[in-house]
């Protein structure tokens, strides 16, 4: 491990999107990050797919063996609202990273420009503004799948930052052990956990991985309502029949020994701020490194396929 800049402050974004609207979501994440730049935090961390939003218990018209032509059409309405790469709203958030002068992640659905295909991806940019790393998630998760395809290219980047390399999960991603260890083994000190989960257990799941990884896991989720989905959907039966509160929340930072060092809020929008002591990371790893002195490379060994 390189010597690290010892102190990190990070800022995390509880919010909600402007559900189907790129260009609404994507000013109101700058504002956000605006308002988050004026605690100075060297890291800003926003949800998943905050822009357009996580069409939350929407089938898109989809059953096993046929689709429906309203479906269809709420799904043509997302897909122009997702987000090409580089395009106008990348540019927005490397902007206010620049005016932050601070490392910003935050999720989107992005539009392959080639296929169309869409993805659940995650984009960090550097503090001067350019876009550093683009992760794509590996497996959509159940019903998703309909929605966006695999990762297929630029498996499990990482940032070189001050403090360490920074890589991100997408939601459930977390739960793929050789995800998690493919990140361990570049050296990961934080890792960002964008997601859209309010249950109980995910809480569990996120300080077990700062334990496992000996690193701060930064869990950053969604908080928005059912009044947030536009009014003129084909779908509103199945938005109708949502909780008036969709997605709790339960953002938090959890430590590298566990413990969080930034407690779950729920229920509302919020920023938290958590000032990051580098230096427990690596006392952390004095006693379980898990791809250094406590691996077994000569029994166990992963292989990334980054071709």
């Amino acid at each position: 491990m390189k010597d690290l800049k010892k102190n990190c402050r990070a800022a995390v974004i509880q919010c909600a999107p402007v559900l189907f609207d790129k260009e609404a979501s994507a000013r109101r994440c700058a504002e956000l990050i605006g308002e988050a730049a004026k605690e100075k935090p060297d890291l800003i961390v926003l949800p998943e797919l905050i822009v357009p939003g996580y069409p939350y218990g929407m089938t898109f018209g989809f059953t096993v063996g046929s689709r429906k032509e309203p479906g269809r059409r709420d799904w043509l309405r997302y897909a122009k609202n997702s987000v090409l790469v580089p395009g106008p709203e990348t540019k927005l958030f490397g902007e206010a990273a620049r005016a932050a002068r601070a490392w910003v992640s935050a999720g989107i659905s992005e539009r392959d420009p080639v296929t169309g295909t869409l993805y659940n991806s995650n984009v960090i940019f550097a503090p001067d503004g350019r876009l550093a790393a683009l992760h794509r998630k590996l497996k959509p998760t159940g019903a998703e799948r309909l929605v966006w395809g695999d990762a297929d290219r630029n498996f499990f980047p990482v940032v070189d930052t001050p403090w360490g390399p920074i890589g991100c999960l997408i939601c459930w991603e977390a739960y793929m052990p050789l995800a998690r260890a493919a990140l361990y083994q570049k050296g990961v000190t934080i890792l960002i956990s964008c997601n859209t989960n309010d249950n109980p257990e995910w809480q569990a799941t996120v300080r077990h991985i700062a334990l496992e990884g000996r690193c701060y896991v930064i869990n950053c989720d969604q908080f928005f309502r059912r009044s947030d989905y536009p009014a003129d959907l084909e779908e509103r039966e199945a938005v109708e029949a949502l909780p008036e509160t969709v997605c709790r929340g339960g953002s938090c930072v959890a430590a590298p020994f566990g413990h969080c060092l930034c407690e779950p809020v729920w229920d509302r929008e919020a920023i938290l701020y958590a000032d990051l002591d580098l230096d427990r990371v690596a006392a952390s790893r004095m006693e379980f490194d898990p791809c250094g002195h406590y691996a077994r490379p000569d029994v166990l060994r992963l292989e990334v396929n980054d071709k």
